[in-house]
């Protein structure tokens, strides 16, 4: 799939259309209004650790792909994504996928985290 020239560019040189990519016209909320991006290096936490690794393990099952996470991210939209870290952004897609291929329903995964949340309110 090609992204679409945005409007207004048909004269463009390819140099001036690279100019034009940024971060957020990578994640689909390009042209909109927003704060810089704050950028900090920090150590992930273990439950970030543990959703990129269950990124990979979905990918190598060939259960999402990373077009797939991409996509999810993205239809989350700008206010909803805006509202949630990077990781929680996967979480949702990756649930929002799985619910549409019909491999795990809402009911099962409130079930689940309820279970967890029980265990973790024992500790």
């Amino acid at each position: 799939m090609l992204p679409k020239r945005p409007a207004g560019t048909e004269h463009f040189s390819a140099e001036e259309l690279a100019a034009l990519v940024t971060r957020d016209t990578m994640i689909g909320v390009g042209g909109l209004p927003a704060d810089p991006i704050q950028r900090v290096d920090h150590e992930l936490e273990p439950w970030e650790k543990r959703c990129h690794a269950l990124a990979d393990v979905l990918d190598f099952r060939k259960i999402v792909n990373t077009e797939e996470k991409r996509c999810g991210v993205e239809a989350l939209g700008a206010e909803m994504g805006g509202k949630l870290s990077y990781y929680e952004r996967w979480i949702v897609a990756f649930a929002n996928i799985l619910f549409r291929k019909g491999i795990l329903t809402p009911t099962e995964l409130a079930l689940k985290m309820k279970e967890v949340e029980s265990r973790s309110n024992e500790g």
